[in-house]
């Protein structure tokens, strides 16, 4: 089939890669030229591990192609991917004028009947507002609209499309199903069929659910810190409940990336639309908002009160495995580093050169151990691998104080004792002797 996939960001590229791995030909339409100039020469513009390597083969197929005119991306598609992000508002709600931007410009350049898939996280109701621009532009219903919510992991995007637990299918006839269902049968044996309302509200709900679990781990680490429990032994204990999981209970410096901040402020924002105080969710944000001020406090407790302490950070990145920097703690942390007048130095194996844009006056290291370099302390913010395996002995022999605050649990207390560390994490004892 012919696929035409609207933005080529992290749903969009991987959506459209992915597509081209089951023999689908695909058009992937931006509005940004840039990016596109970097697809159509060979450069995969974001980091996913794996997507490199798809790319590569769909285009030495001749499988792909990447244009910067929609027209000319659906003229000769069977089915359309809406993929556009959707930014909060300042008010938290999801801004929707690049997807109803987009809708009204499939609505002008459709002339035969399309299949057209809404993938773009949305807030419930917004499929019925892109149905209303698309029937604006046609005097007859020449299209069939589905919305099928992305439930794709970053650093995990690429195995996410191809082995998904569920799919879900939004629809409001589901005889319009068939063709979307047809694509994804042969990777997944679980598809549910919905409204368009349901699935809308699938995607938010468990994404805020995630969200919570993460918050309150991270309420009952600040307790372990003050009782003496071990917040690692007290998340294995009730994660071997069925009823509970042991997935997204590791405590830490709370949610980021481009999901789950975005979905809990819009989720907020459309329980209060609809007369809903929504205090549980609204309490879940500022928990993990807290979380990273607490962690710059524990610094500033440890160190003396003067300018121009020099502070090694490594991990910049909202989580392993991406080069995504978005709504990373990174951020939060970082800017309150500056206004202590801290000199910082930081280390990351991917995000460094997006970070780089926002943050140029950083001195950025060519590896973990430079970072460590006569640093009064060091601050672990993403839990990549290449730290964990990082050389102790090495890392204490370069830093002017051996102070470490792990914001990811990465290290076991025994071990920074062993090493002669002060050693800080979260929700577990601290090592200061």
């Amino acid at each position: 089939m012919r696929i035409c996939v609207i933005g080529s960001g992290y749903v969009g590229l991987v959506t459209g890669s992915c597509l081209t791995g089951m023999g689908h030909s695909v058009t992937l339409v931006d509005r940004d030229g840039d990016k596109i100039a970097r697809l159509k020469s060979g450069e995969t513009p974001i980091y996913e591990p794996g997507l490199a390597d798809l790319v590569g083969k769909a285009r030495g197929a001749g499988l792909i192609e990447y244009t910067t005119n929609l027209n000319e991306g659906v003229k000769n598609a069977g089915m359309i991917f809406i993929t556009v992000d959707t930014p909060c508002n300042k008010d938290g709600s999801a801004n929707l004028s690049r997807v109803l931007q987009v809708a009204e410009e499939i609505g002008k350049n459709i002339d035969d009947f399309k299949t057209i898939v809404l993938k773009s996280t949305v807030p419930v109701g917004t499929t019925r507002l892109v149905n209303e621009c698309l029937q604006k532009q046609r005097r007859s219903q020449n299209f069939e609209l589905l919305t099928n919510p992305e439930f794709l992991r970053e650093g995990n995007a690429v195995y996410d499309f191809l082995h998904p637990e569920r799919v879900i299918i939004g629809t409001e006839r589901s005889s319009y199903t068939k063709t979307l269902t047809n694509i994804y049968k042969h990777i997944c044996e679980r598809i549910i069929i919905t409204n368009w309302e349901n699935a809308e509200l699938i995607k938010y709900s468990a994404n805020a659910f995630l969200a919570a679990k993460i918050s309150f781990i991270n309420e009952i680490a600040c307790v372990c810190e003050e009782v003496g429990a071990d917040i690692t032994k007290v998340a294995e204990g009730i994660g071997y409940d069925s009823r509970i999981g042991p997935h997204f209970l590791k405590a830490g410096l709370g949610y980021g990336g481009s999901c789950l901040p975005k979905d809990v402020s819009a989720m907020i924002a459309t329980g209060q639309k609809a007369g809903c105080e929504m205090r549980l969710l609204r309490s879940v944000a500022q928990v993990n908002s807290d979380q990273r001020r607490k962690f710059v406090k524990k610094l500033s407790k440890l160190l003396p009160e003067q300018t121009g302490l020099a502070i090694g950070v490594w991990g910049l990145s909202f989580k392993p495995g991406t080069d995504d920097i978005r709504e990373s703690s990174a951020l939060e942390v970082i800017a309150q580093l500056k206004e202590l007048g801290c000199l910082i130095k930081v280390y990351d194996p991917a995000a460094m050169p997006n970070f780089k844009l926002l943050h140029p006056d950083l001195h950025y290291c060519n590896d973990l151990y430079e970072a460590a370099r006569e640093s009064e302390a060091l601050l672990i913010l993403t839990d990549w691998q290449e730290f964990v395996n990082a050389d102790l002995n090495k890392v204490g022999s370069l830093m002017k104080s051996k102070v470490i605050i792990d914001g990811r649990n990465i290290y076991e207390p025994d071990l920074m004792k062993k090493f002669a560390f002060k050693y800080y994490s979260i929700g577990r004892q601290k090592i200061d002797k």
